[in-house]
């Protein structure tokens, strides 16, 4: 089943990266300014930034420069930094590791939260816990991310000493020590999707509430608490998951104001000086990373939902 459900993803997954491929290579085309003098610098001789273009290949036909870096990429070779004049793969994974972490701690908190908010809501549909969770859930997801982290930095950072105010941990810190650091940074990205995820999370249980088996639950006399975690809970989280997956994907590589802030090292924030620099190989590279873990993360989504959601599954088959 697992495999058919694969199956059926990998040809719009494919599709996906093909396109996003061409957007970004394209789109990087349209930077403003020339390669060799960004990396050069704007007292370079002329002669010399020619001879750059001429030496990396910027100054070939645009078909031929996308066909090259494509071909290399899907053999594994992401190609050689403009700035760095080293290859890229090292400094997009290392910074792929620390986004990753950010957004794990990011996504434990509010994947929790997120939930318990959304049946504590769903529970007193109409009441005021409902109302009080929904409103401000909604409330705090239109604050943009760099009012909420400012906010956070003065408070935890500055008033209260609690949390460090940047995200660069000192070399040979422990796991927990590297929690800590990333405890602050993780908070704006909680608060923008924490009604986000309640809201998702409500809709599946106020439906799980009103349907045919928790009302048979209700009549045989279960205990409230065996109802909700047995039968309520579940379908409370299916809808969730679909949710969840993207938040991978936005949590890792869209975190450019996030990382910029609090001094982080991520993909994020690479791919901003990248494109600063006009250094396509390392941006285009970082760009489509961040597309394949977005795939990767929407089709292990659906295929979670479709294994545990029997409409999904019959429907699949179907």
């Amino acid at each position: 089943m697992i495999v058919q459900a694969l199956l059926r993803r990998l040809p719009l997954a494919f599709v996906t990266l093909l396109v996003l491929s061409l957007v970004v290579f394209f789109g990087g085309q349209l930077l403003p300014g020339d390669v060799g003098r960004a990396v050069l610098g704007p007292l370079a001789d002329a002669r010399a930034v020619a001879r750059f273009n001429h030496a990396i290949g910027v100054d070939r036909a645009i078909p031929v420069q996308y066909w090259e870096w494509i071909s290399r990429f899907v053999r594994g070779d992401m190609g050689e930094s403009y700035t760095f004049r080293a290859p890229v793969a090292p400094f997009v994974l290392a910074a792929l590791a620390n986004s990753l972490k950010l957004a794990a701690m990011a996504f434990c908190m509010i994947l929790p939260l997120g939930i318990l908010g959304g049946v504590v809501a769903a529970l007193d549909v109409g009441g005021w816990k409902d109302r009080v969770i929904i409103l401000t859930g909604q409330s705090l997801g239109v604050v943009p991310e760099f009012i909420s982290a400012i906010v956070l930095i003065l408070i935890f950072g500055i008033w209260l000493r609690w949390l460090p105010m940047s995200a660069d941990w000192p070399d040979g810190a422990g796991a927990l020590t590297q929690a800590r650091y990333l405890v602050l940074p993780s908070l704006p990205l909680v608060i923008i999707y924490f009604g986000y995820v309640a809201r998702v999370a409500r809709t599946g249980a106020v439906a799980a509430l009103d349907s045919d088996y928790a009302r048979t639950a209700i009549l045989k006399g279960l205990p409230p608490r065996i109802i909700l975690f047995r039968h309520v809970l579940r379908n409370a989280l299916l809808p969730t998951i679909t949710v969840a997956a993207s938040l991978v994907g936005y949590l890792t590589g869209g975190l450019v104001v996030v990382e910029t802030l609090f001094h982080y090292r991520g993909i994020g924030s690479l791919i901003y000086t990248a494109a600063k620099a006009k250094d396509f190989p390392m941006l285009m590279a970082g760009v489509l990373v961040v597309g394949m873990l977005y795939t990767v993360a929407a089709i292990v989504g659906d295929v979670l939902a479709e294994m545990l959601d029997p409409k999904l599954r019959a429907r699949g088959r179907a």
